[in-house]
């Protein structure tokens, strides 16, 4: 049998183009009309597979959830296990910073979406907080998370430490201190992420050690 004339489509192959094409291109370039140039095809294929633009970027966020790893959460050594699993969800979305725009206020519909909120706060109900607490716990890890994988810190400040003396020297004795870390300025985004995690679990830990996290969560350790 010959070669069909144009690409097979699934909602997995239009999804994944999707996403390549907005991480190229930026959100203004994710069109119907785009992703049907891109994918070779006419419009009018798309929609036997995605119904609307809606559609489409949840058959993105489907994909995206696939690729976070929710096993950690079942570590008996809780802080390794949620640490892991933040570390893991930042890198997904490292991959795709523009998404994070698209969908921050959106609905959570997706059932692989649900399945990781649902494994998560679980996972934080199993360790002693309540259902609210960790319901807390988990927006928390998310504005850390999707927060830290969205904005830069370090490309914010474009010139050397010394050049934002004297004007800031405060700021000036920050960089410059960042950048005698071994992984230098460029890894400070990496380094305040875990920073916040740090904090995050140490709180936690806290108030699990004073006797269940059931009030305001502190992260005076």
């Amino acid at each position: 049998m010959g070669r069909p004339s144009q690409p097979l489509l699934s909602r997995e192959s239009i999804a994944r183009t999707a996403l390549e094409l907005l991480e190229e291109l930026g959100p203004q370039a994710l069109t119907m009309r785009a992703l049907a140039q891109r994918l070779g095809v006419r419009g009018a294929s798309l929609y036997h597979h995605v119904a609307s633009k809606d559609d489409l970027l949840d058959a993105a966020l489907e994909r995206i959830n696939e690729e976070i790893d929710l096993a950690p959460l079942d570590d008996p050594r809780w802080r390794e296990g949620i640490a892991a699993y933040a570390r893991g969800y930042r890198r997904v979305y490292l991959r795709y910073p523009h998404m994070i725009a698209l969908v921050a206020r959106r609905r959570v519909e997706a059932d692989k979406a649900l399945r990781g909120y649902d494994t998560l706060i679980a996972a934080l109900v199993r360790i002693g907080c309540t259902p609210a607490k960790a319901a807390e716990v988990a927006a928390a890890l998310d504005y850390l998370v999707l927060g830290s994988a969205l904005e830069t810190f370090t490309a914010g400040f474009t010139r050397p430490p010394d050049g934002y003396r004297p004007a800031y020297p405060s700021l000036a004795d920050a960089l410059e201190g960042a950048d005698g870390d071994a992984s230098g300025l460029a890894g400070l985004d990496d380094r305040g992420f875990e920073a916040g995690l740090t904090l995050l679990l140490d709180g936690l830990a806290a108030a699990i050690q004073q006797g269940g996290p059931t009030g305001p969560l502190t992260l005076d350790g």
